[in-house]
């Protein structure tokens, strides 16, 4: 390993010397062949720790003349993430370009172009704008158009820039994005409790202002929620110190324990400790520890015996983040259902598959010896019943098996329960289509070429399965002059998606037919003011194209449409769950999703009903229900939504408004 890194330095070496001895005429062609030495030792920190020490050597040797980068003081903080998504060399540079500006930036070299201060707030502004890659955390977008190589110079520069700048200028910043993360309430914790932990290393939050105090709430709910657990730092010791309270002293605790779980959406390890405590002793406080709603407390009143069995197996210290999915459960009145309960006792006795239980350990960032896979797989399963709209995709390309595990924890949780069982011990899934058994270990593959195990435990052992059978369901399909979703959807997500389906995209003639009455059947099936004032009883499983900050088409994507309502201003919304891991994108044209501050609920994201339908392909609805409310729907609403469509994704297509959908 040492001499490889050796010879790389040393091509590296002998390429810079070529570079800089090179006459007119060979320069740019020497420039290149560096450019290949820079790439490749992108892909390590010792790489770019080398880099870095090179890089205002390299710019004074004329590396960036010619280029977009020669003069540092011109940059534009928000082109550097599409300039990494570019690929090499386009990112080779950029890269290099930033570790000159880090260099700049600690005074460990100088320029007559731009100042310490300067490059400081260049790359502050720059962090604040590819989070994502500091956090390894692509957008759908960037997933589709960057290979694994770039993705992996991308993380490594971010890992090496935060480590080393003073992050001061983006504390706001990073305290906002906590707080929109931790409103999603996403299943998967990893990356809000990793922008945690940075704000809380790198900053002083001690302060009296706003902020401080926001950010200091987040830090405690996942280190020490309460003063007696920043006192007790062990859960050890905890624990001993709740077997000598006095009852006023724990009803405090379990309040406040309580409180900063369900306002946040984190769980620490001692409340982990606390919970198991009072099951045991004080079973009268947990209701206070889970801050459990009237139904909640009548739950767990009526199957704490059940309840508390779930606790004592599943919940640890290691494993303490599906309390918030218990309370949840509890609340929902989930444990009321014979079926989920019935489930759970059986989850509760398999033996796992050795494959299966290999795959859940991997998808835990740091596993416990005293956990056993199958505590993490329930521990999962009670986030997700729970939780049914935290359930995130990871970085795979697999958004229709996480809409699938969300619909179904919503809607037929025993049905999701018992395909947990079959996958758990069997390492294998049928599901019927048309007839036919498909068995997953027979088919092919899916769209999934190696999994991301950034999932929770549930999505890491169903996802491979239902990929390979969705995906063999939609090649069963294609062929039939129509899009294959509007029989694959039912089939896969059950009884309860509308058999009535449309879609303005033709993927024979790849091109959009009938937007208008496309948007007419829309409006008439789920707008407040033209549906007769309809509600929505299930999630619509819909296609949307996905666009650019620019509006440009990148791709398809699959979302729930989970309802339609007038928010606190009496605008009409769109609420729906992005399972991409996060709802908050830039579509282009103005039109970014919301998740917070228009009435959404925890985990939707919503738009403006006209700007969500100008993102739509393809949608389920009940044909008989509209067929007197289509004409209705005025020309106004439908100019709005198709200017904005024509002008973004469909300039990719020819518009053929001859053939009529209704």
């Amino acid at each position: 390993m040492q001499e490889a890194s050796e010879r790389i330095f040393q091509n590296f070496e002998q390429s810079f010397k070529d570079f800089a001895e090179a006459t007119d005429l060979t320069r740019r062609d020497k420039a290149t062949k560096l450019s290949s030495q820079i790439d490749v030792l992108s892909l390590t920190r010792d790489g770019l720790t080398y880099l870095y020490q090179k890089s205002s050597l390299l710019d004074e040797a004329g590396i960036f003349e010619g280029t977009a980068w020669n003069e540092p003081d011109k940059l534009v903080a928000t082109l550097v993430k599409g300039t990494l998504k570019a690929g090499h060399p386009t990112s080779s540079f950029e890269i290099l370009s930033e570790l000159r500006l880090l260099a700049y930036a600690r005074a460990d070299a100088e320029s007559s172009f731009i100042s310490a201060r300067e490059a400081q707030d260049f790359l502050e502004e720059v962090v604040v704008h590819n989070l994502e890659f500091a956090l390894k955390e692509p957008t759908e977008e960037t997933r589709s158009v960057m290979s694994e190589r770039e993705l992996k110079k991308a993380y490594n520069l971010f890992g090496f820039i935060v480590s080393e700048i003073d992050l001061h200028g983006v504390y706001s910043k990073l305290a906002q994005e906590i707080k929109l993360i931790c409103e999603q309430r996403p299943i998967v914790t990893r990356k809000a409790r990793e922008l945690i932990r940075l704000v809380d290393q790198r900053f002083d939050t001690s302060g009296d202002s706003e902020i401080d105090r926001q950010v200091r709430h987040y830090i405690h709910a996942v280190s020490a929620p309460t003063v007696h657990c920043r006192e007790y730092e062990s859960t050890e010791a905890y624990t001993r110190f709740l077997e000598s309270c006095n009852p006023s002293t724990l009803e405090a605790e379990a309040d406040a324990m309580g409180h900063s779980m369900s306002s946040t959406g984190l769980v620490s390890k001692h409340h982990a400790a606390l919970l198991k405590f009072l099951a045991q002793k004080h079973p009268e406080l947990v209701p206070n520890c889970l801050d459990l709603n009237d139904r909640g407390i009548a739950e767990w009143e009526k199957f704490h015996e059940f309840v508390t069995t779930i606790i004592l197996e599943v919940v640890s210290p290691s494993n303490a983040q599906c309390i918030y999915g218990l309370a949840r459960m509890l609340g929902q009145n989930l444990f009321s259902r014979r079926p989920v309960r019935v489930g759970l006792e059986n989850l509760r006795r398999i033996k796992l598959n050795s494959q299966v239980e290999k795959r859940i350990l991997k998808s835990v960032a740091h596993p416990a010896e005293e956990v056993t896979a199958l505590q993490y797989l329930l521990g999962g399963v009670i986030k997700v019943l729970g939780q049914p709209l935290g359930v995130g995709q990871g970085n795979n390309p697999t958004c229709q098996s996480a809409r699938g595990i969300s619909m179904w924890s919503q809607h037929a949780p025993a049905k999701l329960i018992d395909m947990i069982i079959t996958v758990a011990t069997q390492n294998n899934l049928v599901m019927r289509y048309e007839n036919h058994d498909l068995t997953s270990n027979q088919l092919g593959k899916g769209l999934l070429e190696k999994l991301d195990y950034n999932l929770d435990p549930v999505s890491v052992i169903l996802v491979p399965h239902l990929d390979k059978l969705y995906n063999e369901m939609m090649k069963r399909s294609s062929g039939r002059g129509e899009d294959p979703h509007k029989w694959v959807n039912p089939s896969m997500y059950g009884q309860w998606i509308q058999l009535g389906f449309a879609s303005c995209y033709d993927y024979l003639s790849n091109s959009i037919l009938d937007f208008e009455g496309f948007v007419r059947i829309f409006y008439a099936s789920f707008h407040p003011h033209y549906n007769g004032g309809r509600e929505m009883a299930y999630p619509n499983p819909v296609g949307i194209f996905i666009t650019s900050s620019k509006g440009d088409m990148v791709g398809f994507h699959a979302v729930s449409l989970l309802r339609v309502a007038e928010d606190d201003q009496g605008q009409v919304r769109a609420y729906f769950l992005n399972p991409n891991n996060e709802g908050r994108q830039d579509w282009g044209q103005g039109i970014e999703p919301s998740v917070y501050g228009h009435g959404e609920k925890f985990g939707e994201s919503s738009l403006p009903i006209h700007q969500f339908t100008a993102r739509l392909y393809a949608f389920h609805y009940n044909p008989l229900d509209i067929k007197e409310l289509v004409p209705k729907v005025p020309e106004k609403e439908l100019h709005q939504v198709e200017q904005l469509a024509r002008a973004s994704w469909g300039k990719s297509y020819v518009w053929n408004q001859q053939i009529k959908l209704w």
